[in-house]
C-alpha cells in the first residue's frame, strides 16, 4: 500500500520538473550505416524527483516520401490532400524499454538519471541512401516515447544516415565517356559558320572531393567569340501519383578562355571538383538523384551549345591501379592508338633509293665509274683520295608540289 500511495503521489506530481530524454547513437564507421548492419544507442531519462512512468518505447523508421503541387502557389499540406504525394517503406522496429504493450501498471523511477540501452538490425537488402531535396526525402530515424499517467506523452527524435553504397571501379563506371556535337551559328541564309565541341572524361564514375579530368576540343568558325565552360548538374527526379516532377541545380562549375573567331581550343586535363554532394540515388522507386558533368559553349545572340556527359557520384573511391590505368588510357587513348595495330611476323625493308627515283634522274645524278683500283699495288696517296663521289642524294622532303622540277636541276656531285 505504501508503494501504491508513492507512485500515485509521484504520477500526481504537477510541480516537478519536466524529465529529460534524449537518445544517443553509436557512431557508423564512415558516419553512415549500411544494409544489415546493426544501429544501437542508448536513451537517456533524467528525473529531478521519483517519476510514475507507463512505458519507454522506441521505434526506428525508414521511409521515402515525396509530395508537391502542381500549383505554384500551393505546398506541404495543400499537396499532400492535393493527392501528389507517394511513400515507400523501409524500415519499421518497434521495441519495450519500459514496460509492456497493453500492460496498464505504473513503473516508479527514482530520481536520477536512468540508461536503456538497445540495438537493432537494419534490413539486409539494401536501403536508399538518406537525401533531402525539393520535393521529397528519404529519412531513417530513432523516435523514444516517454508516456505517462497524468501528462502527455514526451518524445525525441533522433535521425541516422543510410548509404548505399556504389563502387565506382565497377567496370560499366570505369567506361569513359565521349561526345561531340557541332552547331551552326546564325539564322536563315545569314549564317556566320558552325561551332563545332568534343569532350572526354577518364570514366563514368567518381567519388566526392575527386577532380574529374576534362579534355575537350573547341573549334570556333563562326564570326563570333566564344566561351567555354563546364558544370556538374544534380537532377532530383520525383513520381507521384502517376505524375513527374524535375528539379536541376548546378553544383560546381569552371570556365575556359575566350576563343577568337577562326581559332581553336583545347583542354587537356582541365579539372573540376566535385564538391561534398549526396551520392547518386539509383534504386529509390519515386526519388532518384542523378548527375550529369555538362561541357557548352556560350555564344552571344545563339543558343548555346551544351554535351551532356552522364556521371555517378559513388562511395567507394577509384582505387590507385585502377585510377592510373583509367588515366593512362584515357590521356593517350588518341595519341598511342598505334600500340593496338599487330606487326608483321616478317617485317618488310624499306625500298632502294634507286628503285623509286626516275631513270633520267638517275642517270643525271649517277656519275661514271673510274677503273677499278688494283688493291694489291701500293698506293700513290692517302686512302681518302680514292674515295668515289656519292653515288645518290639524300632523300628530298616530301611534297605534294615538286620545288624543283627536273629540267631545272643541274647534276651536283660531291668531291672529297
Amino acid at each position: 500500500m505504501a508503494a501504491m500511495a508513492a507512485v500515485e503521489a509521484a504520477a500526481g506530481s504537477a510541480g516537478s520538473p519536466l524529465p529529460r530524454l534524449s537518445v544517443a547513437l553509436c557512431e557508423a564507421a564512415g558516419g553512415a550505416y549500411g544494409g544489415g548492419e546493426a544501429v544501437s544507442g542508448r536513451v537517456w531519462l533524467e528525473v529531478a524527483a521519483p517519476l510514475a512512468v507507463r512505458a519507454l518505447r522506441l521505434e526506428a523508421a525508414g521511409r521515402a516520401r515525396a509530395a508537391w503541387s502542381e500549383a505554384a502557389c500551393v505546398s506541404g499540406a495543400a499537396a499532400a490532400a492535393a493527392g501528389l504525394e507517394a511513400e515507400v517503406p523501409y524500415l519499421d522496429v518497434r521495441q519495450d524499454l519500459l514496460g509492456r504493450n497493453g500492460e496498464e501498471d505504473l513503473i516508479l523511477l527514482e530520481a536520477g538519471k536512468h540508461e536503456f540501452p538497445f540495438s537493432f538490425q537494419l534490413p539486409q537488402q539494401p536501403l536508399a541512401t538518406s537525401f533531402t531535396g525539393k520535393y521529397g526525402r528519404i529519412e531513417y530515424c530513432v523516435t523514444a516515447t516517454l508516456e505517462r499517467p497524468v501528462a502527455p506523452d514526451q518524445t525525441v527524435k533522433r535521425e541516422f544516415q543510410v548509404i548505399n553504397h556504389i563502387d565506382v571501379n565497377s567496370p560499366a563506371l570505369l567506361t569513359p565517356v565521349i561526345r561531340s556535337q557541332e552547331k551552326m551559328v546564325g539564322c536563315w541564309f545569314f549564317t556566320s559558320g558552325p561551332v563545332s565541341l568534343s569532350a572526354k572524361i577518364e570514366r563514368k564514375g567518381y567519388c566526392n572531393g575527386e577532380a574529374i579530368p576534362i579534355y575537350a576540343e573547341i573549334e570556333n568558325c563562326s564570326s563570333r567569340l566564344i566561351v567555354p565552360k563546364a558544370a556538374i548538374f544534380q537532377t532530383q527526379t520525383y513520381l507521384a501519383s502517376g505524375k513527374t516532377k524535375t528539379f536541376r541545380q548546378m553544383v560546381a562549375n569552371v570556365r575556359g578562355n575566350h576563343v577568337a573567331s577562326g581559332s581553336t581550343d583545347s583542354w587537356n586535363g582541365k579539372t573540376l571538383k566535385i564538391p561534398p554532394v549526396t551520392p547518386s540515388v539509383l534504386d529509390c522507386c519515386i526519388i532518384r538523384v542523378e548527375y550529369s558533368l555538362a561541357v557548352y559553349i556560350h555564344i552571344p545572340g545563339a543558343k548555346k551549345l551544351m554535351l551532356e556527359l552522364p556521371l555517378v557520384i559513388g562511395t567507394i573511391p577509384c582505387t590507385a591501379f585502377s585510377s592510373r590505368n583509367c588515366s593512362l588510357a584515357s590521356q593517350f587513348g588518341m595519341d598511342m592508338s598505334w600500340l593496338a595495330l599487330t606487326l608483321p611476323e616478317n617485317p618488310e625493308a624499306p625500298p632502294n633509293y634507286a628503285d623509286v627515283v626516275s631513270e633520267e634522274e638517275l642517270s643525271r645524278h649517277v656519275p661514271a665509274y673510274p677503273q677499278q683500283i688494283d688493291c694489291e699495288e701500293p698506293l700513290c696517296c692517302p686512302m681518302f683520295a680514292y674515295i668515289q663521289e656519292f653515288r645518290f642524294q639524300p632523300p628530298p622532303l616530301y611534297s605534294e608540289v615538286d620545288p624543283h622540277p627536273v629540267q631545272d636541276r643541274q647534276p651536283v656531285s660531291f668531291m672529297v
